[in-house]
């Protein structure tokens, strides 16, 4: 596929047409800012509020693509005028990338792609980017009731970035990641070949899962492998204030959490509330929350045995089907489960930055964080989400996504906000950034490492000129480290010479005298 000099001087809408297949048309998809439905097509996506300001900046169009012709078109149009082409599955990237820019740009809509097939003889699945995980579970449960997924836990996730960026839920300790669950792909290339596993090669399927998608091309759909669960898992969700031992209970999970069996998954949840006794003072929750992928005298014995001072009671262990567990993990009622189908999560302005645990906490070091967090009264929350099990065994070459043995635990910091404008968002922004300065001497360290899904622009940006390479370098080794990282540049700089697929921490190409 070829950019030639015509296309230059063609209009928008003769651009696309010219080069889409006539069977599907393409005019009524492309919303301009002048369209009425230009703001609803827009807004349906944006997932984080604080980008939904009068004074962001707005695509050039929006085309809702609903054919690979009209993403091959869009390709060809992008390259003859300049223009950012942002590529946006479920919107629910967490500084916006797939919607916002500093640089003339437009959106390619993938909503439309979002078709499920499930075959349950042979354990798969093809699934378009524009699915939600919700519909992909929802798809899987309607065929079987022993087989899942391992992704993640908000169901309004879209798929494409979601896989792409190595995905994670509550089955990771027993499956892995979603990329450690896919065996193939449908990508449109720079070129506009649509390309397979066979046909992109290792490198480049390598690359696409785990390394983000976005840096190479426009994924169609991923292949998938179901995973077994059983006909009945067991939940259960415990909170421990402060006075309740909580403290003895944070310091004794980082020492346990990713040395249960497989089947246990124990997230711990540390956030700020009223104090039930002083109602006019704050003190610190900590929550566990459970899936475990057995029956509930099983995990009352192994828990017990292990973990007695959690103080586990029979009633706190309810069973459930597997799907259900996904909503119970959501906060929603566990039927009917067809709200798993709704694109409608709710919203806010939020902040997210990650972490690594390597080693355990000291009681000291979490009673200062406690007390910081008491001062702060924002990060609404801080997730433990335990490591160990699968997650150890895979080597951290395999993908792109590295942290693998060596880590107790993923750390998210969760802020959310309601008020608008910029100053309300600097003003919660910075307290997540100072938390995180107090957290630096707990964490992993050289290079202090981040999780590509939990996208955080404060690790750097580049701005894809001349220096892309030493600019993505710095927030590259953070997500990737540094072997993963430059294979990661290898093929980018072989598949995209000319940088066309970029964003603001997009995989960079290497400098032009390394060619």
């Amino acid at each position: 596929m070829t950019t030639s000099p015509s296309h230059k001087n063609q209009t928008l809408l003769e651009c696309l047409e010219t080069n889409s297949n006539p069977s599907y048309p393409i005019s009524s998809l492309v919303f301009s800012p002048n369209n009425p439905s230009f703001p609803s097509i827009l807004q349906a996506y944006i997932r984080n509020l604080r980008f939904n300001e009068s004074t962001t900046r707005k695509p050039l169009f929006i085309l809702t693509a609903q054919h690979e012709s009209h993403i091959q078109a869009s390709i060809i149009y992008a390259k003859s005028q300049g223009v950012q082409m942002k590529i946006r599955s479920g919107g629910h990237d967490y500084e916006g990338l797939s919607y916002v820019s500093d640089v003339p740009f437009f959106i390619v809509d993938m909503f439309n792609f979002r078709s499920i097939n499930i075959n349950i003889e042979d354990e798969s699945a093809w699934v378009e980017v524009g699915a939600t995980i919700g519909e992909v579970y929802y798809r899987i449960a309607e065929k079987s009731n022993v087989h899942g997924f391992p992704a993640g836990v908000c169901p309004t996730v879209g798929v494409g970035g979601h896989f792409s960026g190595a995905g994670y839920g509550n089955m990771m300790r027993k499956y892995g990641l979603t990329v450690d669950n896919i065996d193939d792909a449908k990508l449109i290339d720079v070129n506009g070949r649509i390309l397979d596993r066979k046909s992109m090669g290792e490198d480049l399927f390598w690359a696409i899962t785990g390394g983000g998608g976005v840096s190479y091309g426009v994924v169609l759909s991923y292949k998938i492998k179901l995973v077994r669960v059983p006909p009945k898992v067991t939940v259960f969700s415990i909170p421990r204030f402060y006075d309740q031992n909580a403290l003895d209970l944070a310091y004794l999970w980082q020492r346990l959490a990713d040395k249960w069996d497989n089947d246990l998954f124990m997230r711990m949840i540390i956030d700020v509330v009223n104090s039930t006794i002083h109602a006019s003072e704050k003190t610190i929750r900590v929550s566990f929350l459970t899936l475990f992928l057995g029956d509930s005298d099983r995990l009352f014995s192994l828990l017990n045995q292990s973990f007695p001072e959690l103080g586990l009671e029979r009633k706190d262990c309810i069973e459930m089907s597997w799907i259900e567990s996904v909503l119970y993990y959501i906060n929603y009622p566990i039927a009917p489960i067809d709200v798993l189908l709704s694109r409608s999560p709710p919203l806010t302005c939020l902040k997210r930055k990650s972490d690594y645990l390597q080693k355990p906490m000291s009681k000291e070091g979490l009673e200062f964080i406690f007390k910081k967090m008491i001062e702060l009264q924002t990060p609404t929350s801080l997730i433990f989400n335990p490591y160990g099990g699968r997650m150890s065994e895979i080597s951290p070459l395999a993908k792109p996504f590295p942290h693998r043995a060596g880590n107790i635990a993923k750390i998210q910091y969760v802020t959310n906000w309601n008020e608008k404008g910029i100053e309300a968002s600097n003003h919660y922004i910075n307290l997540t950034r100072v938390l995180y300065n107090y957290m630096t001497p707990f964490v992993s360290k050289s290079p202090r490492l981040a999780y590509l899904n939990y996208r955080d622009l404060d690790l750097g940006i580049t701005h894809n000129g001349k220096l892309s390479y030493f600019e993505g370098e710095v927030y590259g080794i953070k997500y990737f480290k540094k072997e993963n990282f430059n294979r990661l540049v290898k093929i980018k700089t072989k598949v995209d010479p000319q940088n066309f697929f970029r964003n603001e921490q997009s995989i960079p190409v290497y400098p032009s005298w390394r060619n």
